[in-house]
């Protein structure tokens, strides 16, 4: 197994039933991808930071963001306005839709396809993200993905989305599984809070939004580099399946 690739902690897969992935940071390249927008953005400003490269200040601001943006959705989705912020986002959502091609909207998380196929051979698997439904089926549609995942939840599924428990518990209920059978994949505090709270393990991966620092304190199970290298916990080192 290649070392690097685990960044530190354990899971139990004698007890691992099943996989849930979030999609932003996880399946989807959302991170780079907004720090590319938003570099072409400030491109005119460009005079402004060393080496006329504004990427560093844009991966900051991206980075700083993630943070209180889940705050703040999560304060919505208490108060019961997580309906009105989807609505204002699936019209977003469709204005871009209209005017960007998928390959310009949507980025995959390298090495994820071939990890999917492999593990999809193994366990059942789910989506359980905070988008809205109708772009997180884009997404999937755009990569050939839908058939790989047996259940699809999205911010609208249940009353309440991520940190709550409610979307992982009815992700494994709708796979057959109780949550403490599942392992819940993401790239945030918010989903290591929703799986744990669920009774889920947990894997983060530092290819999104989630630091290494905060990962470890919201109390992932186990970190890897990538999304990618999950697929390491299941090979020897000549990368080799080995038995579960």
């Amino acid at each position: 197994m290649g070392h690097s690739a685990i960044v530190s902690g354990q899971i139990d897969l004698t007890q691992v039933k099943g996989f849930l992935f979030d999609v932003d940071g996880t399946l989807s390249d959302t991170d780079d991808h907004l720090v590319e927008r938003i570099s072409r953005r400030l491109a005119p400003l460009a005079w402004l930071w060393k080496n006329r490269d504004p990427r560093p200040f844009a991966r900051w601001f991206v980075m700083t963001a993630e943070s209180p943006a889940n705050t703040l959705y999560s304060l919505a989705d208490r108060l019961h306005l997580d309906a009105y912020l989807a609505k204002l986002y699936d019209w977003y959502s469709r204005r871009r839709h209209a005017k960007t091609p998928a390959h310009e909207r949507f980025w995959l998380v390298p090495g994820v396809k071939p990890m999917l196929d492999e593990l999809k051979g193994r366990y059942p698997l789910a989506v359980v993200s905070a988008r809205d439904r109708n772009t997180t089926l884009h997404f999937l549609e755009h990569f050939d993905l839908m058939s790989t995942f047996e259940v699809v939840v999205t911010a609208q599924t249940c009353q309440h989305t991520k940190p709550f428990p409610d979307p992982v518990v009815f992700a494994a209920q709708a796979l057959g599984l109780d949550a403490q059978q599942c392992v819940m994949v993401g790239d945030t505090i918010v989903d290591v809070i929703s799986g744990k709270s669920a009774g889920a393990q947990t894997i983060a991966v530092l290819c999104g939004f989630g630091t290494q620092r905060e990962l470890e304190r919201a109390g992932a199970d186990m970190i890897l580099s990538s999304t990618a290298d999950l697929i390491q916990l299941f090979n020897d080192d000549n990368g080799h399946p080995r038995e579960t």
